[in-house]
């Protein structure tokens, strides 16, 4: 059995003392979550900070981007040994905003999860379509694009990834997909790892639903089949709202 993981994306919100409380806010609210996986992606500046205060706790650090060098000269990147010093153990990569404002194309995301596997990162790829995408009927073709893209020349058989599934036009808007599109996308994405590479990877592999999930539809989401947890952006800054959608996701 696939152990739930509730992961929450801060983007670029918090200053260290807002993190800070954010944290502990959430480990002494919950304690011990026992079934859940709990990760938090800060922004770069927070990761070492924040890998101190929460060596004691149950709560796992992501990086939320990084570069495919080991080092260099690119200024403003962050390597994977970087992200390895700071305390990180998971990185996000392809979110829809790095693809969308920063042009990331597959073949930067699939440079970005060849490194990241190579350091023992465990990459959270962020798949999702456009709205238009949608609308066109085209979905199924975009996320298996975006995830054999992702994985080309990637010995994967023996490694952890884990999916998101972000459809593009739910992230940040207040709409969320219906539970049928989102059990629909879920399984395709499951679907796809087993006819291209093996069903004991489909089986293993752990795929989130993100996408304006908050305390009020956690539930409904996190009981379909093939979702395993929830990549949360804006409610992961409330600590109650995060600690209830934990809660949701608990075996």
């Amino acid at each position: 059995m696939r152990t739930p993981l509730i992961a929450g994306n801060w983007k670029m919100n918090l200053t260290l003392e807002e993190s800070k409380d954010l944290v502990q806010s959430i480990h002494f609210s919950n304690r011990w979550p026992g079934t859940v996986d709990i990760i938090v992606a800060p922004p770069l500046t927070g990761l070492h900070f924040l890998s101190d205060v929460l060596k004691d706790s149950y709560i796992d650090l992501a990086a939320q981007n990084m570069f495919h060098q080991h080092s260099g000269a690119f200024t403003g990147e962050v390597s994977p040994s970087q992200i390895l010093d700071a305390g990180a153990n998971y990185v996000l990569l392809g979110h829809s905003e790095r693809r969308q404002l920063f042009n990331e194309d597959d073949k930067l995301i699939n440079e970005k999860m060849k490194a990241a596997i190579k350091h023992q990162i465990t990459p959270i790829l962020c798949i999702g379509e456009t709205l238009d995408q949608r609308e066109e009927n085209n979905y199924a073709y975009v996320l298996a694009t975006q995830v054999i893209s992702a994985l080309n020349e990637i010995d994967i058989m023996d490694k952890n990834i884990i999916i998101a599934y972000e459809p593009v036009w739910a992230i940040g808007t207040g709409k969320t997909a219906s539970p049928d599109q989102v059990a629909e996308a879920h399984l395709i994405i499951r679907s796809i790892l087993d006819e291209k590479y093996s069903k004991e990877l489909a089986d293993k592999t752990r795929i989130l639903y993100g996408g304006s999930v908050k305390p009020s539809n956690a539930k409904e989401l996190l009981s379909l089949k093939d979702v395993d947890g929830a990549l949360v952006g804006g409610a992961s800054l409330n600590h109650s709202d995060f600690i209830n959608i934990i809660s949701s996701a608990k075996l």
